[in-house]
């Protein structure tokens, strides 16, 4: 079963009990085992992952360089700024996202090094493990629990949370913010879930031993190649104004992606209460009722994105490399259509985008149907 179970069993509060998903989750992992089995294919990323990290690693170190070093007219600035934030972002695709997941590589200590390049980026993988390999992961799209759709008070985006007047414009000023949520990231948010000592019901320690070293090590290093070297060559204003275009292209290209994956129209929404009331839950079920695909067949995308237009598949195989997604999709939605499971899939990321700012609106408005 590709569900992280680590840590669910001690999340607190209303708390759904999710059974093995019958006949349907069955097919889907038999099926998925099958693919994966054929000859040339493995389950973990490999050269192919360890190429593409090569790629966007040199992308984010050169132009990191050129910035710093080379860079003498404000529009040299922008672009190269623009082009760091680009690539980090790619590095969270490719290689954080994946290693965090254990999906990187076949060995342990190279999923553990590559996950540290989350905390190279001035977020902590050890905080964002909870919050999304044992919160998200599990309970998808449920009001109270799933930290990821939490934008209160600045957004709502599902049903049951509270309505604020302002909340009639998010799907206009919303895509503004989008940008400017690296600013918790790099300074209140992991702190903030450490003090509290909790994600959504789930337990969390201030990290010890490694995971200590990782944290504030990390913290230390990103400040040390975001801010202190730069301000070694430059005044501090002119780094602060990078500094602010880095993180606010890796920001919205973040959020933005991960929004057409949840807080669409077709994504359902629920709270722990209702589930609760309708018994034992389908894991395999509610992650496709509360997942969107979108831009399947653009492959330049797809490979930008570390395979993340492909959520469905990733919220099902969480463990299997990114690079499968585009080839299990298929085989995901055939066993959907025997079972009939609705499977949700934008066919352009225009129209997820479209759907998304629809969803805004819609629950911005005054009275705001589910």
């Amino acid at each position: 079963m590709e569900r992280s179970r680590a840590g669910v069993d001690d999340i607190t509060g209303p708390r759904v009990q999710f059974d093995g998903g019958g006949d349907f989750h069955a097919d889907l992992r038999s099926r998925i085992r099958v693919h994966l089995a054929e000859p040339g294919r493995i389950r973990r990323g490999e050269r192919t992952i360890l190429l593409k990290t090569a790629v966007v690693v040199a992308w984010a170190v050169v132009s990191w360089v050129l910035l710093v070093f080379a860079a003498t007219t404000w529009w040299q600035a922008g672009l190269l700024s623009i082009s760091l934030g680009l690539a980090l972002a790619g590095i969270g695709f490719n290689v954080t996202h994946d290693a965090n997941h254990g999906s990187f590589s076949r060995r342990r200590w190279l999923n553990r090094t590559m996950r540290w390049s989350l905390d190279l980026m001035g977020a902590s993988s050890y905080v964002w493990r909870t919050k999304h390999n044992v919160v998200h992961h599990t309970y998808t799209n449920v009001s109270g629990v799933d930290h990821d759709i939490d934008g209160m008070p600045f957004a709502r985006f599902a049903p049951d949370q509270p309505r604020r007047w302002f909340h009639r414009s998010q799907h206009v000023y919303m895509w503004a913010l989008y940008g400017l949520f690296a600013i918790s990231w790099h300074t209140t948010a992991d702190f903030g879930h450490l003090r509290k000592g909790e994600i959504g019901g789930a337990p969390l320690r201030w990290p010890r031993g490694l995971e200590a070293a990782g944290f504030w090590g990390g913290k230390a290093l990103f400040v040390g190649w975001a801010v202190v070297v730069p301000a070694l060559f430059h005044p501090l204003w002119q780094v602060a104004i990078v500094f602010a275009i880095v993180s606010v292209v890796l920001a919205f290209v973040l959020a933005v992606t991960f929004q057409l994956a949840h807080c669409l129209e077709e994504a359902e929404f629920t709270t722990p209460d209702e589930m609760t009331a309708t018994g034992r839950a389908d894991w395999a079920r509610h992650q496709i009722e509360t997942t969107v695909d979108f831009a399947p067949r653009n492959h330049l995308l797809a490979w930008y994105l570390g395979g993340l237009n492909f959520q469905v598949e990733h919220h099902l195989f969480s463990r299997v490399c990114h690079v499968h997604y585009p080839g299990m999709a298929p085989i995901v939605q055939e066993v959907c259509e025997k079972h009939g499971v609705r499977y949700r899939s934008h066919r352009t990321t225009f129209s997820a985008v479209g759907s998304h700012a629809r969803w805004l609106r819609r629950m911005g408005a005054a009275t705001s149907p589910a």
